[in-house]
């Protein structure tokens, strides 16, 4: 699969060194993730393996894998994407690029401090939140500095109208920093009680995919898209009600969780009344994209895919959430297929893609390796679809063996059941991180021949600037 042609802009060459430290940062903490990843699946179905290392007990482990995937492969890359999309639409050289450097440091710093508190046994405990209490100001004070450029980007743009992908990209940047703070305050500083922190807990969570992750995702596809077809996007007018309609009806979804538990049944049916007004959204998002779907480049495959991925998420959302449904598919690997369909083969693919095409315009030069690249989507691919139809399959194997049964089903049973598809789901765990490795070898190879390039704080002369507009 051919990499993306290089039409480096001086605006892109601006800011190479700040989005390049990110991005370096998020793949070398996609490729820790995958490590994590692996032991977490071979403790289902093998569970002496590291039975003895207090340091990585499934418990540990599970919480080690999802911190480094949101917090370092995520987070990375989809604030150094949705900068250099500001910048780009914004026709302004990135401004305050040594406080994204620093912020950046700080950042990983925080996420590695992070990973050593939850080993060590300092989890937090909430899904997406298993930061320890003493690294989270340090990453809310990171991601401050690393989003003044952003707020820059946007106050000095050239044009008062903005652009869909920047709708999405300003609001994730705004939107991340109050999800977290609440999150800290109700559920660490001043704890709510009983009840409360599993509604909170739900809250957060959800608005960690919805309010940050996949906004960040649809401004890469927004962009994309249109800049690599060169077709105008066929419904462009209702993105604006897709954009609203995510955020002021998304995070409300995550009450679906509790649908059966000690809380107020009106929660969860408000989510379940969410999760079918969120069609509207997935529907916009369909029609703006259809036309692209199938496109032969690597960047568009890779968003294609992510695209199409987003849209069966928010299918399968609006299905589990209902009574019946839950009733079988909540505490089965269906919801852990739900959640790596919606991370992995949503918004990963999506900045998979955004990486692409971003990478050879930042450092000036194509990919290093075409084959590289090639193995890479191939390994992928393979791996996404693998993981997410075995932990389906492990699921379904789970509720009819607990529910199927005339009489009640043992925990030897269940385990015997589901063992085959885990097996299969630690195969897709393996090819990930084969693929995403040989991603890193291809990044690495591809900025080491960078010539010396101008700290990020020097001035570029505007007539150089070449605003690239979508």
């Amino acid at each position: 699969m051919s990499t993306d042609s290089n039409d480096s802009t001086a605006i892109d060459i601006h800011s190479r060194g700040p989005l390049v430290l990110l991005l370096g940062s998020g793949v070398l903490w996609l490729v820790i993730s995958g490590v994590l990843a692996l032991i977490a699946s071979i403790q289902l179905h093998t569970p002496t393996f590291f039975a003895d290392c207090a340091w990585l007990t499934f418990g540990r482990a599970q919480a080690l894998r999802e911190t480094a995937f949101v917090y370092g492969w995520l987070a990375n890359v989809g604030l150094a994407l949705g900068l250099w999309i500001a910048v780009r639409l914004g026709g302004e050289a990135m401004r305050a690029g040594n406080w994204v450097v620093v912020g950046a440091v700080f950042w990983n710093l925080g996420v590695s401090l992070s990973l050593v508190g939850i080993a060590a046994g300092d989890a937090a405990g909430h899904t997406f939140f298993q930061i320890p209490s003493y690294a989270q100001p340090l990453l809310l004070i990171a991601y401050g500095a690393i989003g003044v450029a952003g707020v820059l980007a946007w106050t000095g743009r050239r044009h008062e109208t903005g652009f869909a992908s920047q709708w999405y990209v300003f609001a994730a940047l705004f939107l991340f920093p109050w999800l977290f703070s609440v999150a800290q305050v109700t559920l660490v500083w001043l704890p709510v009680r009983g009840v409360l922190q599993g509604i909170v807990a739900g809250w957060f969570a959800q608005g960690i995919y919805s309010l940050w992750l996949a906004p960040l995702a649809l401004a890469c596809a927004y962009y994309l898209l249109p800049k690599i077809s060169g077709r105008v996007l066929p419904a462009y007018q209702f993105a604006v009600f897709g954009f609203w309609t995510l955020i002021v009806v998304g995070c409300w979804t995550g009450g679906r969780h509790l649908i059966g538990g000690p809380a107020p049944a009106w929660i969860a049916t408000v989510a379940i009344a969410a999760c079918s007004l969120m069609v509207f959204h997935y529907f916009v998002v369909f029609l703006n994209f259809r036309s692209a779907l199938g496109t032969k480049s690597s960047a568009l495959y890779f968003t294609s895919f992510g695209l199409l991925a987003y849209l069966l998420s928010g299918l399968v959302e609006a299905v589990i959430s209902l009574r019946g449904v839950a009733l079988h598919a909540q505490f089965t690997f269906v919801e852990q297929a739900a959640q790596q369909l919606s991370l992995y083969g949503a918004v990963s693919m999506v900045f998979f893609g955004a990486l692409y095409f971003a990478v050879p315009r930042l450092v000036g030069k194509s990919w290093a390796s075409s084959f590289l690249a090639g193995g890479h989507v191939s390994l992928v691919t393979v791996g996404v679809v693998l993981l997410v139809v075995a932990l389906t399959a492990a699921g379904f194997a789970q509720s009819q063996t607990m529910f199927g049964a005339t009489q009640p089903a043992k925990f030897a049973d269940v385990a015997s059941a589901t063992r085959p598809w885990l097996l299969v789901a630690t195969a897709a765990q393996v090819a990930l991180l084969l693929g995403n490795l040989m991603l890193l070898v291809n990044f690495a190879q591809t900025v080491a021949a960078l010539v010396p390039f101008r700290a990020a704080g020097n001035p570029v002369s505007r007539p150089a600037l070449k605003a690239v507009l979508s």
